[in-house]
């Protein structure tokens, strides 16, 4: 980060930097205990998760409003403008994550009623350990501004695709396969989606962190959505 003549511009644009760490770890806690909830059915741990998105929302609001006063206090050009819209930016794909988690936790009772086959929360777990391995990396990515990482990441989020999209399709077989299936499965698909919605955010980060230290836009080669609307199950006629 640049060095001003103007020490309090320092502290308040590493300020802002700090929230944005805190934010990143919270959203990360936030996701693995979700997670935890759901395949230890444990609603007391899954209520803390929905509780706790508050810290997120409240820090979102903060660096918005922080930012605009610095804006307009200090007029920043290039790089410094660069750092406190990508704060904004970046805060705001961290309150999503930690919704997405929350959404994770508000279905853990529904799936909790039926308990599913062990190899789909196998499935999920792995899924969810993609996505916070992006997620953890693109945040020390934000603290070390190694952009040169940022590529690997991409292609994470490839594999994060593929594996949800596998994942899509083992549910649907289940709920094929017995209908007292279809409501759980249902509430798992939502939860694979969050999951794989959370690749995405930290991909944006990625994105805007290339953005803020280079002045340039990565280049728009990656792909944005998975193949599950690809996905169709056939039934052998006569079954």
């Amino acid at each position: 980060m640049n060095t001003h003549i103007v020490r309090s511009f320092d502290e308040e644009l590493k300020y802002i930097s700090n929230r944005i760490a805190a934010m990143g770890g919270h959203a990360e806690r936030m996701v693995d205990q979700a997670m935890s909830a759901l395949v230890n059915s444990d609603a007391g741990l899954a209520r803390k998760v929905i509780d706790d998105d508050a810290f997120l929302d409240d820090s979102q609001r903060e660096i918005d409003d922080k930012s605009i006063v610095l804006i307009a206090k200090r007029q920043p050009m290039a790089h410094d403008l660069r750092e406190i819209i990508g704060a904004i930016r970046i805060s705001a794909d961290l309150e999503r994550v930690g919704d997405l988690g929350k959404n994770i936790a508000k279905r853990v009772v529904a799936v909790t009623e039926a308990r599913q086959p062990l190899s789909l929360f196998r499935g999920l777990e792995a899924l969810a350990e993609l996505a916070l391995t992006q997620l953890k990396e693109v945040l020390d990515v934000y603290a070390t501004r190694s952009v040169e990482r940022l590529a690997l990441m991409r292609d994470r989020d490839d594999q994060i695709d593929a594996m949800y999209t596998s994942l899509f399709r083992e549910l649907l077989t289940y709920m094929m396969e017995d209908p007292r299936n279809i409501t759980p499965c249902t509430h798992l698909l939502f939860c694979a989606k969050n999951i794989e919605r959370i690749g995405d955010h930290a991909t944006n980060i990625a994105e805007t962190i290339y953005y803020v230290v280079t002045g340039e836009q990565m280049p728009p080669d990656r792909p944005k959505e998975d193949k599950s609307h690809n996905v169709t199950l056939f039934r052998e006629a006569g079954n």
